[in-house]
């Protein structure tokens, strides 16, 4: 994963708060920025380039979003993750997704149609290769995958559904980034299915390999324990640093 920008420019207003916002936000949901760190804002002054002001926007917005937690005289810090929490971010998830996939299918034309087979052959790429014991880069998988699983609802007709969606999806996605999990096969045969039900229009079958597909993932992450470092009072975190080096995904 690349390292976020040291700088965003000078500080002109909505748009520049806008860049904070988005640039911070990406950092969290990708795992930069992991969860329990804290953000001092003097610390993110230093790494994004931005103003008090315009920095603490940023932060009191993604704390209306559930990404950050306001600690009062403390300031702020990424939210935490738990188990319990990943359940009923992945039950949104699959409720939003389940309604639209029934839409998209019903509407969608044949670019449509090409469009996902697009996408699916990217995704398809990388999975054989993480198959294979190849390394490969985290974000480009996730990328991949996201943009076939957006591709799926994206003709539900609804920019209201296709936006709640989407921050609902970022939620998930923090979880798998901080878990960094390849489910191997299984994961992959799904999408293959998820890919044919699209062709087929059959969106009853697709919800129910859409249900296996999450709930596995879900209960993956929690019986190997990857959300176990990130626990509350694990470790304290400190003022954030420059990001890590990208890390890998594991076959």
């Amino acid at each position: 994963m690349a390292p976020v920008s040291r700088s965003m420019g000078g500080d002109d207003g909505s748009s520049f708060g806008d860049a904070a916002w988005r640039r911070i936000r990406a950092d969290i949901i990708h795992g930069r920025l992991p969860p329990g760190r804290k953000l001092g804002l003097d610390g993110l002054r230093q790494i994004y380039g931005a103003g008090i002001g315009t920095l603490r926007e940023a932060l009191n917005r993604l704390a209306s979003e559930g990404l950050v937690i306001a600690e009062g005289q403390s300031g702020f810090a990424v939210a935490p993750v738990s188990a319990e929490d990943f359940r009923e971010v992945a039950a949104l998830r699959l409720l939003l997704e389940c309604h639209a996939v029934g839409e998209s299918f019903a509407a969608g034309g044949l670019d449509w149609e090409g469009q996902v087979v697009g996408a699916h052959h990217k995704l398809a790429t990388l999975e054989r290769r993480l198959l294979a014991g190849e390394a490969a880069d985290a974000m480009l998988w996730k990328r991949y995958d996201r943009e076939f699983h957006h591709l799926l609802i994206a003709a539900c007709g609804s920019a209201a559904l296709l936006e709640t969606y989407a921050a609902a999806y970022d939620s998930y996605l923090r979880y798998q980034m901080v878990a960094v999990v390849f489910r191997g096969a299984v994961a992959a045969e799904q999408h293959a299915a998820l890919l044919d039900c699209a062709l087929a229009r059959d969106a009853a079958r697709a919800c129910g390999i859409l249900e296996a597909h999450v709930d596995g993932c879900v209960e993956h992450v929690i019986r190997t324990g990857a959300l176990a470092p990130f626990a509350a009072g694990h470790r304290r975190m400190r003022q954030p640093a420059p990001p890590p080096a990208p890390r890998r995904a594991a076959g």
